[in-house]
């Protein structure tokens, strides 16, 4: 079992190697009690408390391959270079 801390803990690697961050949150599906997507920080809002940031990385469950001990290993098409 992994914990919700345990994953924020770690860095989430996108297949090509980027390191795209850490987890902030997580869209869960609380009708079937699975998890939708990773959420992580982009920028705006006042510490992720007005809902969803302007520049968020919403990376779909479907595209996490492997959860490591100390990563996440996700297969994400990146169109933009994250500041």
């Amino acid at each position: 079992m992994v914990r919700l801390s345990d994953l924020r803990d770690r860095d989430v690697i996108n297949l090509d190697g980027k390191r795209l961050g850490v987890i902030s949150d997580l869209d869960l599906d609380l009708e079937n009690g699975r998890i939708r997507a990773l959420v992580l920080p982009g920028s705006g809002g006042f510490m992720g408390m007005l809902g969803a940031r302007k520049n968020d990385l919403i990376i779909p469950w479907e595209q996490v391959r492997k959860i490591g001990v100390d990563a996440i290993l996700v297969d994400y098409p990146i169109e933009f270079e994250r500041g």
